[in-house]
């Protein structure tokens, strides 16, 4: 991979020094030529400008990068049912935050042709009713010229800005004080306030270049998001906190308080259109988390998928994660049972069906991702305690149940072996099923030679 044109100069010298193979540079052009003579470059090097512009950002797309924004959606603490929020109830919601009034799509993204803030989304869903008022709170980074309008469209170009410039300077301490101070106004005199934080394309970045950094130290919000959020907090208006970000983030402090938790990641182009729905209902968020979320800097690195002897923890710390693989609420609840093999065994290079009742224990339609994991009890090399090795995405009706099979062969159950190859060795395994890595029902298999 050679990213910057300038290494090209480099390569004659190199190969001459006999530090670059020159075979492998004919290897290198000989799969890129092979990969543009199969789309046709060669005989057909122009494409047509209109067909591309009336395919790209095309209007008849936007549903699709709506539902997509949908889906993507973890909803991850819901206390006292703070969500969804009743339009009716209010009269007043206060939006606040560095990321309420603009798209964030992530550095390698470029700029769509339309684009919806969750400003913009809450404006065009809210009842006329409704009063809706906006405040930046903090400055996250001092990158732009803000206006009083911005505009959606250049949300996208911000993006590349961001995430092209060297230099990153957080907000002006002595300006986000004003702006905290109008924010906490604001939300002492509304019934509820929104607060959408999380990182940019500055903060949240490749670092490619001394000169270029982009990792951080520390997994909190960066800047003065988090004062912001206490700020708000303390006016005792309820907050809802809304996360838009490029990473996970450690936010024990908020956790703890904040009545109702959204992730919303980067979610392109109609970020706003489904976020408005879900805080508002009409959508009922259904994602799970594909990672886990460290509850502090000093259990990195973490995942679910642990060795047994993987971590020993620090004093005074809770060793759990801020939030597990895999976990995610709804505004309804769901219930696993009857979990079920085909057969309690098989042979190795058989395979088995395992299935799981589901059901909508809720007032209203959901989505439930269906996790299967694998644990093997024993083995000739140590593996995780866990293994993810299939899901299902299933909409259930208020009430309703339904069957939901997984096949379980040799590509759930094998590993990488002593001798690193796929191997699968007899032995019993347990099968677990379930809403997310820490809540599952399990069934035991037994694998024969």
């Amino acid at each position: 991979e050679l990213p910057d044109i300038q290494t090209y100069h480099t390569l004659v010298d190199a190969v001459k020094e006999g530090k670059v193979q020159e075979s492998a540079i004919d290897a290198a052009v000989r799969r890129l030529l092979r990969a543009k003579f199969d789309v046709g470059l060669f005989e057909n090097p122009f494409v047509d400008p209109a067909a591309a512009d009336s395919i790209s950002g095309a209007a008849a797309h936007r549903p699709l990068a709506l539902e997509a924004a949908r889906q993507s959606i973890v909803l991850l603490k819901n206390d006292g049912n703070a969500l969804p929020l009743r339009a009716s109830a209010l009269r007043r919601v206060a939006l606040i935050g560095p990321h309420a009034s603009e798209v964030l799509l992530g550095g390698y993204a470029g700029t769509p042709r339309f684009a919806v803030s969750i400003r913009d989304g809450l404006r065009a869903k809210l009842p006329r009713s409704v009063t809706l008022s906006y405040e930046e709170g903090v400055r996250l980074s001092e990158d732009r010229t803000f206006t009083k309008e911005p505009q959606p469209h250049m949300s996208g170009v911000r993006s590349i800005e961001r995430w092209r410039s060297d230099s990153v300077v957080l907000g002006d301490s002595l300006a986000n004080r004003a702006r905290r101070a109008r924010a906490v106004a604001l939300a002492r005199a509304s019934d509820v306030a929104i607060v959408v934080v999380g990182d940019n394309e500055m903060t949240s970045r490749e670092a490619w270049a001394e000169s270029h950094l982009g990792d951080r130290a520390s997994l909190g919000l960066p800047g003065e998001q988090e004062r912001l959020v206490l700020d708000i907090l303390a006016t005792g208006t309820k907050v809802i906190l809304v996360l838009i970000n490029g990473r996970p983030m450690s936010i024990p402090a908020l956790a703890a308080r904040v009545p109702a938790i959204v992730e919303g990641w980067y979610l392109g182009q109609e970020t706003g259109t489904a976020m408005a729905e879900v805080l508002l209902g009409e959508t009922n968020p259904g994602g799970k988390l594909p990672l886990t979320v460290a509850r502090h800097v000093g259990q990195i690195p973490i995942s679910y998928d642990l060795k047994p002897s993987a971590r020993r923890g620090y004093l005074f710390e809770d060793q759990g994660p801020l939030w597990p693989f895999g976990f995610g609420l709804s505004y309804t609840t769901f219930a696993y049972s009857d979990v079920k093999l085909s057969r309690p065994s098989m042979a190795v290079g058989d395979s088995v069906q395992l299935s799981v009742t589901v059901t909508n224990t809720g007032k209203r339609a959901g989505d439930e991702v269906v996790q299967l994991y694998v644990h093997a009890r024993t083995s000739k090399v140590t593996r995780p305690l866990e293994e993810l090795r299939g899901f299902r995405r299933i909409t259930l009706a208020p009430c309703e149940s339904r069957r939901v099979d997984f096949t379980i062969g040799t590509r759930e159950l094998w590993y990488v072996g002593p001798t690193m190859k796929w191997v699968l060795e007899p032995g019993t395994y347990d099968l677990r099923v379930g809403g997310s890595s820490v809540a599952l029902k399990s069934a035991a298999l037994e694998v024969r030679e």
